[in-house]
């Protein structure tokens, strides 16, 4: 039994509240349950409900069992002294407010309805594999569903702007200091994320929009900085780079400490961070104004020529050089290494609209629609949480609906907050 329950039985009054009584004998009769609290302080404030026969006003606090009062040093917290109500479980000690008054006590262990217990224990069972409710996913009505993951997505932007205000505080707010931030982080995709990120933050900004009037001058402060110009090497493209980073680390007082070097174990080579930064590099030298590129009023009603526009933005390729390696020294069949529609999507969902949100945030204008709109047209990211969810219900998943479902697994899913989730409610309703 978990309180949250408690709290879920309170608030939807899932008992018996005929002929309610307290655990001196006297009759409860409830006019309103009060307001949820899920910060700190009593668990429902402003409730208004008949002891005896007396209207009382105030909060009501929830346990499991009555001396949990104490065991919380309730009775010295000038915040409980306005309960009117302590709803338990079960009652195993009177209790009392800091002024030695008895504080009124329910007892819900017999009054709740079996069907709703029965129903509570079935979705907190320990035979479940992988999410509680995975028997009955499947048959979560479609609108309840489409909305949540809806309240999710939101929920998971702004999650995600409270990290990119921290880092934009870091830029001393300069809006394309923290683009390139960002943007760094994820060319480093999953792997090099962290490594990419803290290329970037070692990087006044300033410098990066001198080197970007040409491509090797910023794929060689990109790569120097990363750390892969350190060896001794005959080829002349690997030599030139190093010898011009070793001109732009005097002329620019560079500092390499905190730098985490980037791995290439385990990456299909595609992946690379010599491909990866030469395609950052590109991406910055043949797009002067990359910001108001990526950052501008979004139209409500047509996501699909935005989604284009963007894509257009992220055409570019890695230096041609690269058309025939994946590392220095090492040639491989001549191909342009352009940035894929799939990547561009995982920019897009991870960098560009999260960073859209929060300067519209920022700029006082609401553009929620506008990004749920655009999010309905871009591809499902691909990965283990959202293929185990299609496998319990079989859905025509795009990425507004991969990053909520994601925000689902791992926000409420895995921290058991099934109470808290539209989908663990409705179960315990129907």
């Amino acid at each position: 039994m978990q309180e949250d329950f408690l709290h879920y039985v309170w608030k939807f009054q899932k008992f018996n509240t005929r002929d309610l009584e307290t655990t001196n004998g006297d009759s409860i009769e409830i006019t309103t349950v009060g307001r949820h609290n899920t910060d700190s302080g009593p668990d429902f404030f402003n409730a208004q409900i008949s002891i005896g026969g007396q209207l009382w006003a105030g909060n009501i606090e929830i346990h499991l069992k009555s001396s949990e009062w104490y065991v919380h040093k309730h009775e010295n917290d000038v915040n409980y002294d306005n309960v009117i109500l302590h709803v338990v479980w079960e009652y195993d000690a009177d209790i009392f407010r800091k002024n030695n008054t008895s504080i009124p006590t329910c007892e819900l262990k017999h009054l709740i309805e079996p069907q709703a217990l029965s129903k509570y224990r079935d979705l907190f069972s320990k035979n479940h594999k992988w999410i509680n409710c995975e028997n009955n996913f499947g048959q979560v009505d479609e609108f309840l569903l489409k909305n949540w993951l809806e309240r999710l997505f939101i929920e998971r932007l702004e999650r995600k702007s409270k990290r990119i205000l921290s880092e934009l505080y870091d830029c001393n707010n300069h809006w394309e200091a923290l683009l390139f931030r960002l943007l760094c982080k994820n060319f480093g995709m999953m792997v090099n994320r962290e490594a990419f990120l803290s290329v970037a933050r070692s990087l006044d900004f300033s410098i990066v929009k001198k080197c970007t009037q040409d491509q090797f001058e910023l794929e060689s402060l990109l790569m120097g900085q990363a750390g892969l110009l350190t060896e001794e090497k005959e080829e002349g493209y690997y030599k030139a780079l190093q010898k011009n980073y070793q001109y732009q680390k005097h002329k620019f007082g560079l500092k390499c400490g905190g730098i985490i070097s980037p791995k290439f174990f385990r990456l299909r080579p595609p992946n690379f961070p010599t491909i990866r930064l030469s395609q950052l590099a590109s991406l910055y030298f043949s797009k002067k104004q990359l910001f108001s590129e990526v950052i501008f009023d979004i139209s409500v009603n047509e996501p699909k020529k935005t989604i284009d526009a963007l894509y257009s933005v992220f055409n570019v390729s890695a230096g041609q050089y690269w058309d025939s390696h994946f590392n220095f020294g090492v040639t491989s069949v001549k191909r342009k290494k352009v940035l894929t529609k799939k990547f561009v999507d995982v920019l897009l969902i991870n960098t560009i609209i999260p960073l859209q949100f929060c300067y519209a945030k920022q700029m006082g204008k609401d553009n929620i629609e506008a990004l749920l709109n655009l999010t309905s047209v871009i591809r499902s990211e691909e990965n283990t949480i959202v293929k185990k969810f299609n496998e319990l219900r079989s859905m025509s998943l795009n990425s507004l609906d991969s990053q909520a479902l994601l925000q689902l697994k791992n926000e409420y899913c895995t921290k058991m907050r099934c109470l808290e989730c539209a989908i663990g409610n409705s179960i315990l309703k129907s």
